[in-house]
């Protein structure tokens, strides 16, 4: 399969995608990440290590707790106090 958009601007839509998807889970904080990674096989915090891990292959250094505050937009134990919830639960 062949990309249709140029090299150079394919980083730019990528990276745009990228920050299109971390700003939907910054704002819709009621998706757990329990039901994320039930129903997509990844979460904000597998995020956060993809973003990490990509950055320590480029060699950038950055810790856990930041990574996490640039995909959760906050630092990752506030967001757990304000949002977390746990699983939901189908009522029948």
């Amino acid at each position: 399969m062949t990309n249709p958009i140029p090299d150079p601007q394919r980083t730019e839509v990528e990276a745009a995608a990228f920050r299109r998807l971390v700003r939907h889970l910054q704002d819709n904080p009621e998706v757990q990440n329990i039901d994320l990674m039930n129903l997509a096989g990844f979460c904000r915090n597998c995020l956060s290590k993809w973003y990490r891990a990509e950055a320590g292959e480029r060699g950038l250094e950055i810790s856990d707790p930041a990574a996490r505050e640039e995909i959760y937009g906050m630092p990752y134990e506030e967001w757990k106090s304000l949002h977390q919830t746990g699983p939901r639960q189908d009522h029948k």
